[in-house]
């Protein structure tokens, strides 16, 4: 599976919404879809399941807001 797919899958699961499937360009944080024991729960995962670690410092809501946004940012990260 490429890589966006599955952390768009791994945001499916944490969010507990398919839409981020469908709508790969919907604001997580406006949806109320993430909030910060969800970015938390991304964060372990992204390390978990990619062995990538995103430092807290590195993640702004700002650039971390879409599921395609946050594929690009941990692709950048791998």
């Amino acid at each position: 599976m490429e890589f966006k797919n599955e952390v768009i899958s791994l945001l499916a699961e944490i969010c507990q919404d398919d839409i981020v499937k469908e709508n790969p360009d919907i604001d997580l944080f406006d949806a109320g879809l993430l909030d910060s024991f969800g970015t938390v729960e991304l964060l372990v995962q992204a390390e978990e399941r990619f062995g990538i670690t995103v430092p807290i410092t590195e993640f702004d809501r700002e650039t971390w807001n879409t599921p395609n946004q946050i594929a690009i940012q941990l692709a950048d990260l791998k």
